[in-house]
């Protein structure tokens, strides 16, 4: 039998590429044998990522993408395609919180500015919806691809505080299931669209919530969550991959579908 699991010489975009989990997914991606774009609108970044994937003698490019502009993602599968030689996967990588979304003890929700929502629901949601469009058809006309879309836990049971966090990915976890009946349906069954649901990982984004800006201990919230995490650790970077492989490969032909929860047992725990 054929490894099921085997990604030699496929090729994949990761939008978001340079962020702390999607640099991950693209590192251990190349490392498993695939071709990798970092796509991400930190240019900067995007290109240090790709140059030490292949300083390991990996093969990665990088591309400047804002996920928000369908021009620039556009061009970005334009890229991609040309330096890769066609385009497997779509990973959609891209989000983030902010803290003036987020209602604390200094910001009531009443006083949440709404351009500070608009700017994460717009990251989470649309940062999604835009890529999904333009490669979904081009895995369209090719019939066949996958699109590997990141929620969070936030979306199964939204969190105290992160309300704008919370919803846009709830919506992303609701478009990874409308969008794999209809690619399925409309266009190929061999369109896969699958979305990983990570639990609580330390990121730039969210470390203001968990750790003391000043002394690095661990605030209230972030006690609870250890508290309310069965294996007791906020996750790491690399313990995504092994999802993301099976999700990408054809180990997972039939899966469709399907928002996989990465959280340590969080989402099994009731408290009790």
């Amino acid at each position: 039998m054929n490894n099921l699991f085997d990604l030699t010489e496929k090729k994949y975009v990761i939008t978001g590429g340079a962020g702390v989990l999607g640099s991950r997914m693209a590192k251990d991606l190349a490392a498993a044998g695939a071709k990798v774009c970092i796509a991400d609108n930190d240019q900067d970044n995007a290109e240090k990522v790709a140059g030490e994937i292949n300083e390991q003698g990996s093969f990665a490019v990088s591309v400047k993408c804002n996920v928000l502009k369908k021009d620039e993602v556009r061009q970005t599968l334009e890229k991609s395609e040309e330096l890769m030689g066609g385009v497997d996967g779509l990973i959609n990588a891209a989000g983030g919180n902010r803290k003036d979304a987020t209602a604390s003890g200094d910001l009531k929700f009443f006083d949440i500015p709404e351009d500070a929502m608009h700017f994460v629901f717009n990251l989470n949601f649309f940062g999604t919806f835009l890529p999904s469009q333009v490669f979904g058809e081009y895995f369209a006309d090719k019939k066949q691809g996958s699109i590997l879309n990141v929620s969070s836990m936030a979306a199964l049971t939204p969190l105290t505080n992160i309300c704008g966090y919370a919803a846009a990915k709830a919506a992303v976890s609701n478009f990874t299931q409308w969008l794999s009946v209809h690619m399925a349906k409309n266009y190929s069954p061999q369109i896969r669209v699958n979305a990983i649901a990570p639990g609580f990982f330390l990121t730039e984004q969210n470390r203001f919530l968990l750790t003391d800006e000043k002394t690095g201990e661990l605030t209230d919230r972030g006690s609870t969550i250890i508290e309310h995490t069965p294996m007791g650790e906020f996750g790491k970077p690399e313990d995504l991959s092994g999802t993301v492989f099976w999700l990408l490969s054809d180990a997972s032909r039939f899966v469709t579908g399907t928002v996989i929860p990465i959280d340590g047992g969080f989402s099994a725990f009731s408290g009790v």
